[in-house]
């Protein structure tokens, strides 16, 4: 993972940010460095690795209880940028299980999977059973926890 991760006064970690943003923190007072790059520096401060925010910042949004909302970012994510199809790594693009055209609310967790671009091509506008193709791996509805850039 790239940048700098962040934890709230409490050590809860929040998400990860630029190197330039982490320094940013650290001039404005808004954070200290938890974790250094061992020998490196950034100016007048140790290269961070990880950050701690002086003060708690409460997050709502953590203890929602229904589902994240929809994003194509967070199909990737979920899927581990595994292939619903052939199971290669490395898939870029959303495949929808019931295409597009055939539903009314195509954007959901249980209608996508990530998908490589050969399979992607090859399924087109058809359904997997159509197009003769096996899900290896069902969609689900993942956790907000489980979509955190950490």
């Amino acid at each position: 993972m790239s940048g700098v991760l962040v934890l709230n006064a409490g050590y809860e970690p929040l998400h990860r940010v630029s190197l330039q943003h982490a320094v940013r923190m650290l001039h404005r007072r808004v954070a200290v460095v938890e974790e250094a790059v061992a020998g490196k520096r950034f100016g007048q401060y140790p290269l961070p690795a990880v950050l701690r925010l002086v003060r708690y910042v409460h997050m709502r949004w953590r203890h929602r209880t229904g589902a994240p909302p929809w994003s194509r970012a967070g199909v990737l994510r979920r899927d581990d940028h595994v292939c619903a199809y052939c199971g290669t790594r490395g898939a870029a693009t959303v495949d929808h299980v019931m295409p597009r055209s055939r539903t009314a609310d195509p954007n959901t967790w249980l209608n996508t999977v990530a998908c490589c671009g050969r399979c992607n091509n090859r399924k087109r506008d058809r359904t997997p059973d159509e197009a003769g193709m096996r899900l290896r791996y069902a969609p689900r509805v993942p956790s907000h926890a489980e979509l955190l850039d950490l």
